[in-house]
């Protein structure tokens, strides 16, 4: 009975966390242009909408290419940093883990007003690449800290080995330490890419209506009053993520990912 009630109470857990998900989803099938849950007949042209207005299609493909282009930035940041803290352990190299950790721990619109401020002064304001870079900046920590459990994970021993036998660093780097950190480098891109993707402040803040992602395409479409295509965009961001996280769980360890022992430590 107390099994039974326990799968109850997260039973009930579970549905109220995902009522925020399932309602909007139900208005995403609603037939007509209308704000209804239950849903008022059923069809899917909200979400091909998505693909065939160009305006919605373009906001789409402007935040894939965001997202994708300051995920890589940000692994390319997070990487050589991550690297030279695990192989330095001066006291003073923790500051550049903390100055990795420090963009995603300020209140979004701290670190965007901080852009702002940074880009208008350069002039450079509202130019595509500084939303790349911005969210690079931003979202830095995703990589930085599972890269930072990735080098943790690896024996020591394996890299004085191939030293030993008069490997140099870069030969220690490509043969040994990279395919033991692999899983840290897929999953850091991943988390980085898809909060990029959800991401309106930052963006917003560093180029304005230069270029429309998704999320400032809603905040500007709701001006001109709701449409069911708002909701199947937020569906289609929840299906991308869970597909993506849900490819991190499949081929590797994600609760080590997050920072979890796992049961073999």
């Amino acid at each position: 009975m107390n099994g039974f009630l326990q799968k109850a109470y997260f039973g009930l857990i579970g549905l109220f966390l995902s009522l925020p998900i399932i309602v909007v989803a139900g208005v995403s099938v609603n037939e007509k242009q209308d704000l209804a849950f239950p849903p008022k007949g059923f069809s899917l042209g909200w979400y091909g909408e998505i693909f065939a207005n160009v305006e919605w299609r373009n906001a789409l493909f402007a935040s894939i290419t965001l997202a994708a282009l300051s995920a890589a930035v940000a692994l390319l940041i997070a990487l050589p940093l991550a690297w030279f803290l695990w192989r330095r352990h001066a006291p003073w190299a923790n500051i550049f883990q903390l100055l990795g950790i420090a963009p995603f721990t300020l209140p979004p619109v701290i670190t965007a007003l901080g852009l702002l401020t940074f880009w208008a002064a350069t002039g450079f304001y509202g130019q595509p690449a500084t939303a790349v870079i911005s969210h690079a900046i931003f979202f830095v920590t995703l990589p930085l800290v599972t890269l930072s459990l990735g080098f943790s994970s690896i024996d020591r021993s394996l890299v004085e080995a191939a030293a030993t036998m008069g490997a140099d660093d870069r030969t220690i780097f490509r043969t040994v330490v990279l395919p033991l950190i692999l899983p840290y480098l897929i999953s850091g891109y991943a988390f980085a890419f898809v909060l990029s993707l959800n991401e309106y402040i930052v963006a917003y803040m560093t180029i304005g209506f230069t270029m429309e992602t998704l999320p400032i395409k809603i905040f500007n479409a709701l001006r001109y009053g709701y449409t069911p295509t708002m909701a199947s965009v937020t569906i289609l961001f929840v299906a991308i993520a869970a597909t993506i996280f849900g490819l991190v769980a499949r081929f590797g360890d994600l609760p080590k990912l997050l920072g979890a022992m796992s049961s073999k430590d």
